[in-house]
């Protein structure tokens, strides 16, 4: 069972209380529950899953992940605590560019996913590591059809492999995870070829940094980001890197 699913079968979650405090308190690892802390992300255990046996090799130069796995705002939120990470991009794939807009997509009939672009320096953090972080704390991999608590295609797990290095180095990890009954439940992640990104509205970008106290934020997306400081202690960049959309 994934760390977010446990967190969410807790119940405690959901039974926040977003009061004056709330969000520090989740970044600090709880929630208050009718204000008392309480400590979820401890309760849930958040860890980092095992290594990829199969990872690119190390290379010079920026390179790109295009990542779904449910609401952008907590995965952007992530990785731009992830040390290695240069920019993250909240936006579409999988769709038309003349889709490529929050109101559309969200109707679940566009073909897109919203998604997380992610450029990172290979010789400070590889796909595979990129990887490991998004199953392990960013997104339950086995939820179908959305991710909880959206639901619709647009909220779907899927990587878009940039090469065919990238398909190997995903499908090869996805494997491992499923022979090893990581999570309990076979894995629903696609891997398919890159075929295009979108940004989304400049609204969007950033927004966990700059709405933390917004209920939807204090209570699904904080977690995440306080479950990769205690999983990925070595990878935790305490200020995030904001993208150039809202600096």
């Amino acid at each position: 069972m994934s760390f977010l699913t446990q967190l969410w079968r807790s119940g405690a979650a959901a039974k926040a209380t977003l009061m004056a405090g709330a969000a520090g308190a989740a970044l600090a690892g709880v929630v208050l529950l009718h204000g008392v802390a309480a400590p979820t992300i401890a309760e849930a255990k958040p860890v980092a899953l095992a290594a990829p046996a199969v990872d690119s090799a190390a290379a010079s130069g920026l390179q790109t992940a295009v990542l779904s796995g449910g609401c952008f705002w907590g995965i952007q939120g992530v990785f731009e605590h992830v040390k290695g990470v240069k920019e993250v991009v909240a936006g579409y794939a999988g769709g038309q560019a003349a889709t490529a807009h929050y109101e559309m997509v969200s109707t679940g009939t566009t073909g897109h996913a919203e998604s997380v672009k992610i450029t990172f320096d290979p010789a400070e953090i590889s796909y595979g590591e990129i990887l490991r972080i998004f199953f392990s704390v960013a997104t339950d991999p086995t939820q179908v059809g959305g991710q909880y608590p959206d639901e619709g295609s647009q909220y779907r797990s899927e990587i878009w492999a940039m090469d065919a290095e990238q398909a190997k180095v995903a499908r090869a990890y996805i494997a491992q995870l499923n022979a090893a009954h990581a999570f309990g439940q076979p894995i629903a992640t696609r891997v398919d070829p890159y075929q295009g990104f979108f940004a989304a509205e400049g609204y969007h970008q950033n927004y966990l940094v700059h709405h933390p106290d917004q209920p939807y934020i204090a209570t699904y997306d904080l977690p995440k980001v306080s479950a990769l400081r205690a999983a990925f202690p070595q990878a935790w960049r305490p200020s995030p890197v904001l993208t150039v959309a809202s600096r």
